[in-house]
């Protein structure tokens, strides 16, 4: 069993309101989300074909990935329209003295 731990992925002042941020920890790309029911991470990267997440579409429990359209629940990861089958990866977040703050395995 892997040690889990909260980190820092961004400063709550470099989240875009209502929109998806990009936050790199570890040399590992993660989408920062921010939606009407709080914050969400996934893995950044498409679980289809690896496009950025941050570079797709997204409204409010939605991402849409701009390579091929297929969409994702960012609070389960869940694939929700084709061609996506396989989950995102979720992380849990929190805020923590101004930072935004992620657990992952370390």
């Amino acid at each position: 069993m892997s040690d889990r731990a909260w980190v820092k992925a961004l400063l709550l002042s470099d989240l875009e309101a209502d929109w998806v941020s990009l936050a790199s920890v570890n040399g590992r790309q993660y989408a920062i989300y921010d939606t009407p029911d709080g914050l969400h991470a996934t893995l950044a990267q498409c679980s289809h074909a690896g496009a950025l997440l941050t570079d797709g579409y997204f409204d409010r429990f939605t991402i849409e990935c701009p390579l091929h359209q297929g969409c994702f629940d960012v609070r389960t990861g869940a694939a929700t329209d084709a061609p996506a089958t396989r989950p995102l990866r979720t992380f849990n977040v929190r805020v923590h003295d101004e930072c935004i703050e992620i657990e992952i395995e370390v």
